[in-house]
This record gives structure tokens, sequence and C-alpha cells, in this order.
């Protein structure tokens, strides 16, 4: 990533790394455009293309301005299914200084697929975006 000072390859890149690396079902980013979350860069099946402050996981990502992680996408309120095959979830804020830009978002097909060990990399991880 050092080596590249464009954010949206930059994402290209680790949504692809991320996902060929775990196999999970989906990975991607969503960037903050005013105020809605736009798909970005991503790998997996179609996805939804615009997802508003606070709503769902990825909006409640944006809103709180924290990591969520979700066991069981069912059981989360206001849960968007853009597939029915995701089961469990994680959604981690990008920052630019205090600003948040994106999230990055990724859906696995079984439940409980996510720990607080995901947490502590994937932000690394973003942080160096």
């Amino acid at each position: 990533l050092e080596s590249e000072s464009d954010l949206i390859a930059n994402m290209a890149n680790v949504s692809s790394m991320i996902h060929q690396t775990f196999g999970f079902w989906w990975t991607g980013f969503y960037r903050v455009l005013g105020e809605q979350l736009v798909l970005g860069p991503f790998q997996g099946p179609l996805a939804c293309s615009r997802i508003r402050y606070g709503k769902g996981v990825c909006g409640t990502a944006w809103a709180e301005g924290r990591t969520v992680v979700v066991p069981d996408v069912d059981l989360f309120p206001g849960h968007i299914a853009c597939s029915s095959a995701s089961r469990s979830e994680i959604v981690v804020p990008v920052y630019k200084k205090d600003t948040i830009i994106a999230v990055l978002d990724i859906d696995s097909a079984e439940k409980d697929t996510f720990d607080q060990t995901d947490k502590e990399w994937l932000e690394r991880i973003v942080g160096l975006l």
C-alpha cells in the first residue's frame, strides 16, 4: 500500500487480499458521499449500491464511529439483507484524520465468524489506507 497513493486502488487491493486469503462471502468498501455510503471496490456477489447514515450494520458503524461485529445478522435490528447468504458480519470505519471516509464491510456465510482478533487486525489494516 505504501507505494500507491490512490485510495480506490488501495481499497481494491485490500478487499481482494482479504477476500482471497480468507474466502469470505463478501468483502469490500462503502465510501462516504454526503449522507450516504456508496458502494466502492469489493469482491463477491452483487451488492447494495447505497446505504443511508445509521441504517444497517454499515450505517451503524459509520454513525457510531466504531467497529461493529455481528455474530448473527438475523438478530441485528435493521439489518440490510443485500444477500440472504450472509450470516455474520464485521464493519470497520476508515478514518482520514478524525473523519470517517469509508467503511470496510465483510460478510461471512457462517454465523459467529468474527471476533476481537479480527476487529483488532482489520482496524490496523484500514489504518494503513
